[in-house]
């Protein structure tokens, strides 16, 4: 996973990943999650690479999109 830049410097958003079509959210405490283009759709998931990469502003659109927020695929605590 990558680091999330974490611009604001308030995200509970720790690391990312990014594959075709998903992207995977590590929050603090360590949980993933991963939301994918059958889960929450190809534009959640397009939104969602863009803010990750960018490093500000993910934490809050999955928090402010119930339909993201409550649609990922799979959550898996931390090894």
């Amino acid at each position: 996973m990558e680091r999330y830049r974490n611009l604001r410097g308030d995200s509970g958003v720790v690391a990312y990943e990014i594959g075709d079509d998903f992207v995977a959210v590590r929050f603090r405490p360590g949980v993933t999650y991963w939301y994918t283009a059958a889960s929450v759709g190809a534009k959640h998931v397009a939104i969602l690479k863009r803010l990750a990469q960018r490093g500000q502003g993910l934490s809050t659109y999955i928090s402010q999109h119930a339909d993201v927020s409550g649609g990922y695929e799979r959550k898996e605590p931390e090894d």
